[in-house]
């Protein structure tokens, strides 16, 4: 049994409070990992669900994980490609049609990219934009009108590499750092429409994210030249890092204290070892700190 409890949480544009059981949330890359998490913790706080994916055929895990928690009514699972804007228009539109409001977005979905740009060229770092700046954009920028009738939330999944640059993740952090600027830049004007941002930064989590960029490090290192040392010393510290990784449910649950929280901040951590990174850098005036940090990553 799970017990749903009606928070009210106020909305600024309509002058009226609405009870958490009639809010409807969108989460994007809710096939795997922080998404799917994301979803049923969503649910099982008692907002309605309408998660999304590139290919519904990767629905499964998602459904059992729903019906397993026992909110298998509260979540809907739509088609919605982040990269492409018609996808995006016809998904909201939908929403829209069958519930007549969207309250909050979750921007989750992205892409990894482990790699150094002179080896790599640029192709792979537009690929990176593309999903993880381009796309968050643009499921912003529809669904901005939708949450200022609501006065809604948007809750954008970063990262701590959107904070702090890290080691043969160029192309990733870049990504990170474009939306971390971005979402700062918008908030205040955000909020003078009623609309709260947050953005959400996990460290390392376990989850199929981390499996499903398809690393061949062998081949890695046997085209990584020059860089091949420091990238195989890199991969040694990242294995280690990911045996302390985070549960995809907990990075979940500060993404649900974002959509319930009645003010929540600009900017969240979900653990301590998250919180300590990326404090390092926030303190971090000359970039000293941090060049201290990552340069022992690839030593």
């Amino acid at each position: 049994m799970v017990c749903v409890h009606a928070h009210k949480i106020p909305y600024a544009r309509q002058g009226v409070s609405v009870t958490t059981s009639d809010r409807i949330v969108l989460i994007t890359g809710t096939s795997s990992g922080i998404g799917l998490a994301a979803a049923v913790a969503a649910a099982r706080a008692g907002l309605r669900v309408v998660a999304t994916m590139r290919d519904t055929g990767r629905s499964g895990p998602l459904t059992k994980a729903a019906e397993a928690a026992g909110v298998a009514d509260r979540v809907e699972i739509a088609e919605l490609d982040v990269t492409d804007a018609g996808s995006v228009a016809a998904c909201l539109a939908d929403v829209l049609a069958r519930h007549g409001r969207l309250d909050a977005v979750v921007n989750n979905a992205g892409a990894g990219r482990v790699g150094t740009v002179e080896q790599d060229g640029l192709a792979p770092v537009r690929e990176v934009m593309e999903v993880n700046f381009f796309g968050v954009v643009e499921v912003t920028r529809a669904a901005l009108p939708h949450l200022r009738a609501s006065g809604g939330r948007v809750v954008t999944v970063t990262s701590v590499g959107g904070v702090v640059g890290q080691p043969f993740n160029e192309a990733y952090c870049a990504a990170k750092f474009a939306v971390e600027g971005f979402m700062e830049s918008l908030a205040p004007v955000a909020a003078t429409v009623g609309v709260t941002v947050t953005v959400v930064e996990p460290g390392a989590v376990a989850s199929e994210f981390v499996a499903s960029q398809g690393i061949d490090l062998p081949a890695l290192l046997a085209a990584a030249g020059p860089y091949a040392p420091a990238l195989d010393a890199y991969a040694a510290r990242t294995r280690t890092a990911f045996d302390q990784a985070q549960s995809a449910e907990g990075a979940a649950a500060s993404i649900v204290t974002a959509l319930t929280a009645e003010r929540p901040p600009f900017r969240v951590q979900t653990s301590d070892r998250a919180r300590a990174f990326v404090g390092a850098k926030l303190a971090d005036l000359d970039g000293a700190a941090v060049q201290g940090i990552t340069a022992g990553w690839v030593a």
